[in-house]
């Protein structure tokens, strides 16, 4: 995908905030900084999950995606995350992110009201149409309800749309993802470290990765190894990756991890907001000793 915003390997990059809470935006340009030039990012994905969307306002949505943009727009994607249950609030963060200067928009299916595929589909194609900017599908039924899961046919069906460009897939569906990647010109990520490495053997583009937040360059060096033709050396990186992804990911939301690793280490983070807590000093301790076995193997 030369002309696509989405790039290859996208950190699913947290929203720093202050000692108070509130928005650190010259944190968010030195982390944005760091994920572009020394952390193998070559797009960043805003106000996602790891990036505490729910309890982000929506100025403070816009500001964070004018601010990365002004840093390192000319270097890297800029994806905006402006999902929501409500249409109408989608297609406007949607609009506004146009504004701030996004490249490229994430779009999660609507949650909680329990929308069918035909609403699920008209709600995704509406707030595609509501910019010129190309669209991410954001599949995740974890935190979205088995319900709302994109199937193969309304997948295929928005494949249509001419700015629906993209998926981050986190619906642990194998055989879904197959059978979209050999019907559509959907370009497919993934949404989950873990299945970097196999999404990719299916013909997956490339990763949204929140484990790239603390070490982009690992991850994107599986994918290098792989498409390189060294599959046993992708395997290997996969498995080096594993005890990290395990240790960021099983137990405690990515936003947490990551924010942990980033107050121990003196980075642009600062705290989580309610209803998330912050890692204790037992799990940050874990934290710090998966990430330094990490980057020393």
């Amino acid at each position: 995908m030369p002309d696509s915003p989405f790039g290859r390997v996208a950190a699913a990059m947290i929203t720093p905030f202050d000692s108070s809470g509130a928005l650190d935006l010259p944190g968010a340009r030195r982390l944005a900084a760091h994920l572009v030039d020394r952390g193998g990012c070559d797009a960043l994905v805003l106000g996602g999950t790891t990036g505490e969307s729910p309890t982000t306002s929506d100025d403070e949505k816009t500001a964070l995606v004018r601010a990365v943009t002004e840093e390192v727009g000319d270097r890297a994607g800029i994806v905006a995350g402006v999902g929501s249950s409500d249409t109408r609030h989608s297609a406007e963060l949607a609009r506004a992110a146009e504004e701030a200067g996004a490249h490229g928009l994430l779009v999660v299916t609507p949650y909680y009201s329990r929308p069918t595929q035909e609403a699920i589909a008209r709600h995704l194609a509406t707030v595609a149409d509501a910019t010129a900017l190309p669209v991410m599908l954001y599949d995740i039924p974890a935190r979205t309800g088995a319900g709302t899961a994109l199937t193969a046919r309304t997948l295929t069906r928005l494949a249509e749309h001419p700015r629906i460009r993209a998926v981050k897939d986190c619906a642990y569906d194998l055989m879904k993802t197959a059978k979209v990647l050999g019907s559509t010109g959907l370009a497919y990520y993934s949404g989950c470290d873990e299945m970097n490495l196999p999404l990719r053997a299916i013909g997956a583009h490339g990763c949204v990765s929140t484990v790239a937040n603390v070490a982009g360059p690992a991850v994107r060096g599986v994918l290098d190894a792989f498409d390189a033709g060294d599959h046993a050396g992708a395997a290997r990186r996969h498995q080096a990756l594993v005890p990290l992804v395990d240790a960021m990911m099983s137990q405690v939301p990515g936003a947490v991890s990551v924010k942990a690793l980033f107050s121990a280490a003196g980075l642009p983070g600062g705290p989580v907001r309610p209803p998330l807590l912050a890692a204790d000093e037992e799990l940050t301790a874990r934290l710090v000793d998966a990430l330094r076995r990490t980057l020393s193997s």
